[in-house]
């Protein structure tokens, strides 16, 4: 008879420490390799570059749902699609589709899932050869494609903190191009905020002057101004503060400046929010626990909230050439 082998404790200890977290759900299918396959069969080697090194970047678009008109719209898909090359670009990666080819994909994925409802599409293009020497020359570049349903990224009022992190400059990882390996930088300053308390965080250059959130673009009113940081303050390039700059000036008349912001100019700003595809357009009601206006979303922030999700979802016919319908009629 074989004795039973007691194991001890302290053996099993890594193993029950093993954590499963919750995912969002993601859509079933994916581009990978050059052809449409089950997401479970879209497979990056552990060896990749891009794995090992964050050689890649990414886009993040948003489909919206219109009930009314039974139709799922894509927001500046063109945009978004030439910012995505330009990002290619700054890390040397030379892929064979086009913003239309790009644009193709997209309605196929979003058609195949069958999406009824808000969606979320993340194009990545990375260097996929199995090395282990930093570089961005002599490697083999691939392009993917995935979906999830998407509905609020963050609260649409959050309270943000802000960072002991500043934002990477310019000459060391660009911010304007989305550099998959740079948003470690932005989950530092995320989970910072989130174990300080906050939903999100405000983050600084280098000089101390605001540059965005962890992941969004930011923007203060004061005096009936709209006041963004500048290009110059290592942001993203963002298409979300582009499309709110040029809805806030043709539709509700605000004068909009970009230039650095102090810190302490946050804290007696009237309003604030952050934009980004994923923060949609977001009230920022208090910074650092100092309250911002009577600690709820102000007026101006309501308005252009409500005109943007207006013009997402079709309801503007005067921007209806941002939009990409998915199913044909």
């Amino acid at each position: 008879m074989i004795p039973t082998m007691q194991v001890a404790d302290s053996a099993v200890a890594p193993t029950s420490l093993k954590t499963k977290h919750r995912v969002a759900p993601m859509g079933e299918w994916a581009f990978f390799e050059g052809e449409f396959v089950p997401l479970s069969e879209a497979k990056v080697s552990i060896a990749a570059h891009a794995f090992n090194y964050g050689t890649g970047c990414f886009g993040g678009i948003r489909a919206y749902w219109n009930d009314q008109a039974q139709q799922l719209y894509v927001f500046r898909a063109k945009r978004h699609f030439q910012r995505f090359l330009e990002s290619c670009r700054m890390l040397n990666i030379k892929l064979p589709q086009n913003e239309t080819d790009m644009i193709g994909i997209t309605l196929e994925l979003l058609r195949r899932d069958k999406y009824r409802q808000d969606a979320y599409v993340r194009p990545l293009a990375y260097k996929a050869t199995e090395d282990i020497t930093p570089r961005l020359h002599d490697l083999d570049d691939e392009f993917a494609m995935f979906t999830r349903p998407q509905g609020n990224y963050i609260k649409l009022e959050v309270r943000a903190g802000t960072s002991s992190w500043r934002r990477v400059d310019d000459n060391s990882i660009p911010a304007r191009g989305k550099i998959t390996g740079a948003y470690i930088n932005s989950s530092f300053a995320r989970t910072e905020a989130y174990w300080n308390g906050h939903d999100e965080a405000l983050v600084l250059t280098q000089e101390g002057h605001i540059s965005e959130g962890s992941a969004e673009n930011f923007f203060l009113i004061r005096h009936d101004k709209l006041i963004t940081p500048s290009i110059h303050d290592n942001i993203l390039e963002g298409i979300t503060r582009a499309t709110v700059m040029e809805l806030a000036r043709d539709e509700l008349g605000l004068e909009v400046i970009e230039r650095s912001i102090d810190r302490s100019e946050v804290y007696v700003a009237d309003e604030a929010f952050f934009t980004g595809t994923g923060a949609q357009v977001a009230a920022i009601v208090a910074i650092d626990h100092r309250p911002l206006g009577e600690g709820t979303i102000g007026p101006l922030t309501k308005q252009i909230q409500d005109l943007y999700f207006r013009v997402v979802r079709g309801q503007h016919a005067r921007y209806l050439h941002w939009l990409t319908p998915v199913y044909p009629k």
